[in-house]
């Protein structure tokens, strides 16, 4: 069973025009850390996320306030012992002021409807299963990364290596979500300027040379989205560029032509 409860404290989005992204509440909120004893949630991983995902918006809005091409939380709950505390998790929500829409409250075996039926564009998680189910039904999902991101800009990257060996890879079930994503993104990026942006988008190619990159930036381009920065590491190890660039997570899913 799926229950889905709208947060009265933020307006609601434009459905015909929002980017729908849902968020595992377990990543959000820690369950093991208070805050004082006022019955809120401590901070989880995913917390500088939903703040630099509010930022965008915010910059917006301040831009254009009729601008409807935002950003729409949906915070998904699957944890047994989550859900009889839903009541916390709304209130760590207003708590901390975070622009989530709605909160989402289902089993394990129903998360998947929970997805489907909030119209999620971009499902996160940092549960692998959870995200690889995502993808099998053809949601474009992505693993967060544990380590600290800004909060004051949305940092997403892109992985070449996906867009580039689509020749020798089935078609994924994401990749039409994925490829709607990338059009959207594209145009809110466009939205700012070169200096001074909430959101940057980062392409990075492990494998093969410049050439690659090459293809990956057309296709890209192809499809609306136009990088920040793009990097051919040829070889070389991706961690360290992760440890400098601190994305909030890696898309690779779907990816591909």
């Amino acid at each position: 069973m799926v229950s889905t409860v709208q947060n009265t404290d933020v307006k609601q989005k434009d459905a015909d025009r929002a980017l729908v992204v849902a968020v595992t509440s377990g990543a959000v909120f820690d369950p093991g850390a208070g805050d004082g004893g006022v019955g809120v949630y401590g901070m989880g991983v995913a917390f500088p996320l939903l703040q630099a995902l509010q930022r965008v918006n915010e910059r917006l809005l301040q831009e254009n306030p009729d601008e409807s091409l935002l950003f729409d939380v949906v915070l998904i709950t699957t944890d047994s012992q989550q859900q009889q505390q839903s009541s916390r998790i709304i209130s760590s929500t207003r708590h901390y002021g975070l622009d989530v829409g709605r909160f989402c409250f289902s089993s394990e075996e129903d998360f998947m409807e929970s997805l489907l039926k909030n119209n999620v564009q971009l499902f996160l998680s940092t549960d692998r299963n959870e995200t690889l189910q995502g993808s099998q039904k053809g949601v474009l999902s992505a693993v967060l990364d544990r380590q600290e991101a800004p909060p004051e800009q949305l940092r997403v990257m892109l992985c070449g290596d996906a867009i580039v060996r689509h020749d020798t890879v089935p078609e994924p079930p994401s990749q039409k979500a994925a490829q709607s994503f990338s059009a959207q993104l594209g145009e809110m990026r466009r939205r700012f300027g070169m200096l001074d942006s909430p959101l940057s988008v980062v392409l990075v190619t492990s494998s093969g040379g410049r050439e690659s990159c090459g293809v990956a930036l057309r296709t890209l381009r192809s499809r609306g989205l136009s990088v920040d920065e793009a990097y051919c590491l040829a070889g070389a190890p991706r961690s360290p560029i992760l440890s400098l660039l601190r994305p909030h997570f890696l898309l690779s899913d779907g990816l591909g032509d």
